[in-house]
């Protein structure tokens, strides 16, 4: 079902506060520092658009030598349900073949589109392929698809902010919101 654009809140409802998910970028830096301690080089690629915040204060969190790249893959077409058909609208910019590459994504739902992009990756031959969400939502999940960093584990609600949209709405809000049907 699809939302009005004009009837949608100018604050919806905080589900996770800013502080709660700075310390949680944080956590999540630390674990990635500790995990690839021995590894000179990282490369990161950010989901676009949805995971560009995160994205960015997640790498700036790591404090160490970093490569980054962008792709974007899209499965909503302005609803609050996954279509299950994914796309690939952007793909990478340099080569992964011999690298330690993490995915980064704002959030797993069916698991559908993080499947298709760790296939797709995985078949480029970096020497590993890894993954950190900022959410999680295992009760929606079509396809079990690993996750290795796992900011926050939520219910089945439409979220927004902290770069999540709808209808390219909401992407500045500080915190993560949840929009509810009517």
């Amino acid at each position: 079902m699809a939302l009005d654009p004009e009837s949608l809140p100018d604050h919806p409802t905080p589900l996770l506060t800013q502080e709660a998910i700075t310390a949680r970028v944080a956590d999540l830096a630390a674990q990635i520092r500790a995990d690839y301690a021995s590894t000179r080089d990282l490369h990161m690629v950010c989901v676009l658009k949805g995971a560009f915040v995160f994205f960015s204060d997640l790498v700036r969190a790591l404090d160490r030598r970093v490569t980054l790249d962008f792709i974007v893959v899209s499965s909503y077409q302005k609803a609050t349900r996954s279509s299950g058909e994914v796309r690939l609208v952007k793909d990478l910019d340099t080569g992964i073949e011999g690298r330690d590459v993490i995915i980064v994504e704002d959030i797993v739902d069916t698991g559908l589109t993080l499947t298709y992009l760790q296939e797709i990756l995985r078949a480029r031959g970096p020497r590993s392929l890894k993954t950190a969400c900022l959410l999680s939502k295992p009760s929606r999940r079509k396809v079990e698809v690993p996750v290795d960093y796992v900011g926050f584990t939520i219910e089945d609600r439409f979220v927004i902010g902290y770069g999540l949209d709808y209808a390219e709405i909401y992407r500045n809000l500080p915190y993560i919101g949840v929009l509810d049907e009517g």
